[in-house]
């Protein structure tokens, strides 16, 4: 692989036209070994993904100051006081939570195309979630809520909290990831989901052959996440490839084959020649016993659903 690709490197792509901003790729190398590209999100769309999200908790918080101040329980003042604990209190537990159980994503992400990823290639952990969003507080809630919460500072403390929030603003500006500074500590890249295309094709294409069966056992261990991911790969139109592209993605074909061959134990040997024919028919029935346990209420976001069924807690 070539320095550019080196896993975790982003890569400034093609500016897009009429002065748009630029598009960005990362490549991440997932456990399994095959690399996989990703647009970085840019600065508007994260910017407003972040207002739906304030949005969102900001309702939850005038629900609740309406509460307390209907109940008679305290005072206006004391309401507006509360008001800005409160918000704290609402924000971090939003953030965490739905961006760990919703796979990197929170309802301003989804509402936008937006997901968080670990820059490892592995799964999010509640770690990296976490840290990513205690220090979004620091960075600019923390310092916000203090400008407008606050009356009584001084023009210094102003001066310096203003200059603090435009320093920590400026920093996705300035690294080719486009990383706050929690998304530097935690580890973490904000990208654009990929759109599914050619979905249904590839689920509807007529079976070549019957060589390939799975039984049930063989379809217990991907979900959706890694269901994309192997369509995107045989999406690859490798006739428009250069020789050299090609055979690299022949390669990496046989090397996700022989990756799912070993995770769910299927012992039929499958001839390098026949490679992509395997990776279609297990597409196409993954696929659809994921679609049909999905009707059962069983919806399988990854490969580690089984590390927390029952359990709620982060993936490993």
């Amino acid at each position: 692989m070539s320095r550019d690709g080196a896993p975790g490197r982003a890569r400034p792509g093609r500016a897009r036209p009429g002065g748009a901003e630029r598009r960005l790729l990362v490549e991440i190398l997932p456990p399994e070994g095959v690399p996989i590209r990703f647009e970085v999100a840019g600065l508007g769309a994260r910017t407003v993904a972040q207002i739906a999200d304030i949005l969102v908790t900001f309702a939850v918080l005038v629900v609740l100051m309406a509460v307390l101040f209907l109940s008679d329980l305290v005072s206006l003042e004391a309401v507006i006081a509360i008001g800005a604990l409160l918000f704290f209190a609402i924000r971090v537990p939003y953030y965490v939570l739905t961006e760990t159980l919703m796979n990197g994503q929170t309802w301003g992400k989804r509402l936008t195309g937006l997901r968080v990823i670990a820059a490892d290639g592995r799964s999010l952990t509640a770690h990296a979630v976490t840290v990513r969003n205690l220090l979004k507080e620091m960075e600019i809630f923390i310092p916000g809520t203090l400008l407008l919460a606050t009356t009584s500072l001084d023009r210094l403390t102003v001066i310096l909290l203003l200059g603090w929030i435009g320093i920590l603003l400026a920093v996705p500006l300035t690294n080719a990831h486009r990383q706050r500074l929690g998304d530097i500590l935690a580890g973490t890249y904000v990208v654009m989901l990929p759109t599914p295309v050619l979905l249904p094709d590839l689920a509807e294409q007529p079976v070549a052959d019957a060589a390939y069966r799975f039984l049930p056992h063989h379809l217990d261990h991907y979900g959706r996440y890694e269901l994309q991911t192997l369509e995107a790969l045989l999406q690859v139109d490798a006739g428009a490839l250069s020789r050299i592209a090609a055979e690299r993605h022949r390669a990496n074909l046989r090397k996700v084959a022989e990756t799912i061959s070993r995770r769910i134990g299927y012992e039929t040997h499958v001839p390098e020649a026949d490679t992509e024919g395997f990776l279609l028919a297990f597409y196409r029935t993954q696929r659809a016993y994921l679609e049909n346990r999905k009707l059962f209420g069983d919806a399988r976001e990854d490969k580690f659903h089984r590390d927390t069924d029952g359990s709620g807690g982060a993936r490993g």
